[in-house]
């Protein structure tokens, strides 16, 4: 078996011995065409419209991640998530695992597509939809900030679309790349290798990736190896994927265009370590405080962790039908999740005898789903002869399927469910001079199905009679831009988002009492019979958005910012369960307050900084409606905490290119401290709640050096945490089931890249 630095060195110099005349004058061309069609696509975005259209002339926060963007971030760390921490104001930090848990984007779970198709289930969300490729194969990321209904369900913080690579160049071109990373500990080390053939002759393209990571442990700032995360490490583990593209385009002017995409993605830890806990700060139990971390070993009987994704997409384009364009999107998808052992109580049942050495029943959760869907969308501008008006419309159908099991016991853990929808949308806007408006309308006609299942012994053995329900919304948005001048422009916006709640949670979580006169929070009915439709907390969560906004773009500056209230009468937050310990949602009504800035300054050719700016509050209320009718929501005075709603993050990047040849980019995230608080008294029954929370901020620097050597690629060096600061992730520092993590320490990255 080969080392895996001793792989690296290997690579990198095979790549170098390419002679020099692999890299001719027309690679040098070949850049400054893609830097031409990278600016080119900064005004132009394709996310909830389907076919391009100018950013000054869509009401909202749109936030346009580069390629340039995402590839510094490789150098330094290969989380997926990572760009989106750093670049997206919103965005809360990076989860450093496989699960992207507390990963929302302004307060609320936002949808995750890749080239158009959803990477989640609004069935069973399991937190896994933000790891499903090589960042390698991405060129852009499209961030739609708040709820939009305008891709379909489960985008109630926005939407974020990761857009794969396109041949730009005639000819072929080949993308070598090798990085070798570590924290300088024997079982620290880390390698990738990766090889993508992008091919364009005549009217015809394609793409060809592949890439395999290999990962190694990670440490904290105290030099301790970090816990296996619960929901999934990345630590520890291998992925490989394969990406395949291709395209034609045809016609007499070449205005109609099919592509077809395949993409398999999978991740999987390789099970050499396992947790042992830590402890929180308590003055008796655990005076010294200290995080989670790992040690060799096995839990007997159990498997890999793993995420596993597959896709396959086919895009028709035609751009002069019926006086306008047309697009046809039909796609497949196929999810599959394991999580890592456990032996909670949820997992035991005095039935089945214990399969693990300390008399418990260990097991491990998988999570299947996949969908098909099919989306039309026509674009027809200069309506009616008028010019500037524009009509959007088109219907998008899908089909979704999930179910989740504990293995290792082959119980059903959430029963198949299957959901259908139809939905039919317009969009008109008008341009008139300086000021555009737009509005639209999007009906979602679905509906769910559950077949009948039993609940696990946790749960009483509940048998649930499974049926159908329909979910029916209209959901509308209304907006308007005032070009002002001068680079400057304002925006006001009001936009519906829609989701459904999770489905399987509430679905596994019933448990009831035999008294028929007892009711419990979760909306489940005393009665032993227990009904799908009983279930009150299956309800849809509906999101409304208003927002106001300026931006202002100059010759060497940029900068935005944005005010938004997001409110839903019955939305989802996270919470403990005291019987589990584990997170559960609640189901309450919800209001997030929030502001936001963005901006960059080219100050000379040499010197550029960017820096965004978040501050996010929400409120939820401290009980839910009652079924049974006694008693209404409580009001908005719960804070949402760090589950939900991030603390206040300021990110700053600081570019220099002394020469053409290299470039020094150093980055900084802050995370500020919080303290939350809040109380409430329930006049039903006199009950009383508060709630308190407090987390520490921290700052993090990363550092990038990177220099072209003459016709033989670029050789670059990253640092994550430059300081080698120890740390606790913001939403690891509120008390819940094993999930005390530090951060990553000091990990230094080595990268060699050629494109020939």
């Amino acid at each position: 078996m080969i080392k895996p630095l001793t792989a690296a060195i290997t690579c990198v110099l095979l790549a170098s011995a390419y002679p020099a005349s692999a890299q001719t004058q027309g690679a040098d061309e070949s850049q400054s065409t893609s830097e031409q069609e990278a600016t080119n696509l900064d005004n132009v975005v394709v996310t909830g419209v389907r076919t391009p259209k100018a950013v000054d002339k869509i009401p909202g926060a749109i936030t346009l991640v580069s390629k340039e963007e995402i590839k510094n971030t490789l150098l330094i760390t290969e989380d997926a998530t990572a760009v989106l921490a750093r670049t997206v104001p919103g965005y809360a930090e990076s989860s450093q695992a496989m699960s992207n848990s507390g990963e929302t984007l302004r307060g609320r779970v936002a949808l995750r597509l890749f080239d158009g198709v959803p990477q989640g289930s609004p069935l069973r969300d399991g937190s896994r939809n933000a790891t499903f490729t090589d960042m390698g194969i991405v060129d852009r990321v499209e961030v739609i900030n708040g709820p939009s209904a305008s891709e379909g369900i489960g985008a109630a913080g926005g939407i974020i679309n990761y857009l794969s690579t396109t041949p730009t160049k005639e000819g072929n071109e080949f993308r070598f790349i090798s990085r070798y990373s570590t924290q300088f500990k024997d079982d620290s080390e880390g390698w990738k290798l990766g090889l993508n053939f992008l091919r364009k002759v005549d009217n015809y393209d394609m793409v060809v990736g592949v890439s395999r990571v290999e990962r190694g442990m990670a440490y904290d700032g105290d030099g301790r190896r970090l816990g296996m995360n619960t929901s999934g490490s990345v630590n520890d583990s291998t992925s490989e994927n394969i990406f395949l593209k291709g395209g034609v385009n045809f016609g007499e002017t070449g205005e109609k265009r099919l592509q077809a995409s395949y993409s398999h993605f999978k991740i999987e830890g390789n099970g050499d370590y396992i947790q042992v806990d830590g402890c929180r700060f308590d003055p008796v139990d655990c005076p010294n405080p200290v995080p989670n971390t790992s040690e060799k070993g096995h839990i007997f009987g159990s498997k890999a962790e793993f995420n596993d994704f597959e896709q396959i997409n086919v895009i028709y384009t035609d751009g002069d039908f019926l006086e306008g364009t047309f697009s046809a999107n039909a796609y497949w998808a196929d999810q599959a999740m394991r999580y890592p052992p456990e032996n909670g109580e949820d997992r035991q049942d005095p039935l089945i005898p214990p399969n693990g050495p300390d008399g418990t029943i260990w097991d491990q959760s998988e999570i299947n789903s996949d969908k098909k869907g099919l989306r039309l969308a026509w674009a027809r501008p200069m309506l009616f002869n008028v010019e500037g008006l524009e009509l959007r419309t088109g219907v998008d159908w899908v089909r979704d399927k999930a179910d989740q099991r504990l293995a290792l016991t082959d119980r059903l853990w959430v029963p198949p469910m299957e959901y259908t929808s139809i939905a039919p949308y317009m969009q008109l806007s008008y341009d008139i001079g300086a000021f555009t408006i737009s509005g639209g309308i999007r009906h979602e006609d679905g509906e769910l199905e559950v077949n009948d299942y039993t609940t696990t012994w946790f749960r009483d053995r509940r048998f649930v009679n499974g049926g159908t329900l329909k979910y029916t919304e209209n959901l509308t948005n209304l907006g308007a831009i005032w070009r002002i001048g001068g680079g400057w422009s304002a925006f006001a916006a009001y936009g519906e988002g829609f989701g459904l709640p999770n489905v399987g949670i509430p679905l596994r979580n019933i448990s009831c009492p035999n008294d028929p006169s007892d009711t419990k929070p979760d909306g489940c009915p005393g009665d032993p019979a227990v009904s799908v439709a009983d279930i009150f907390d299956l309800q849809p969560v509906i999101v409304e958005n208003n927002e106001i906004g300026v931006n202002w773009v100059g010759d060497r500056a940029s900068f935005g910012a944005s005010y938004y209230v997001s409110e839903s009468d019955y939305g989802t937050s996270f919470a403990i369960d005291p019987a589990t310990n584990d997170y559960v949602l609640f189901r309450a009504p919800t209001r997030i307050k929030g502001f936001e800035m963005s901006g960059d300054w080219t100050f000379t050719e040499q010197w550029k900084i960017n820096g965004v700016y978040s501050r996010i509050r929400g409120k939820t209320a401290f009980w839910s409606e009652d079924p049974a009718g006694r008693f209404g929501a409580g009001g908005l005075n719960k804070p949402m905490g760090a589950l939900d709603v991030n603390p206040d993050k300021i990110a700053l990047t600081l570019r220099y290119k002394p020469i053409p040849q290299a470039e020094f980019v150093l980055g900084s995230t802050t995370l500020l401290s919080r303290d939350l608080s809040g109380s409430d008294v329930r006049d039903y029954d006199g009950a009383t709640f508060d709630y308190e929370e407090s987390t520490d901020g921290y700052t993090l620097f990363d550092l990038t050096a990177s220099y072209t050597l003459p016709r033989r690629g670029r050789i670059s060096l990253g640092i994550e945490n430059l300081t080698d600061k120890q740390y606790i992730l913001s939403w690891s520092q509120v008390p819940g089931f094993r999930n005390y993590w530090a951060g990553r320490g000091r990990m230094t990255s080595l990268t060699y890249e050629v494109t020939f």
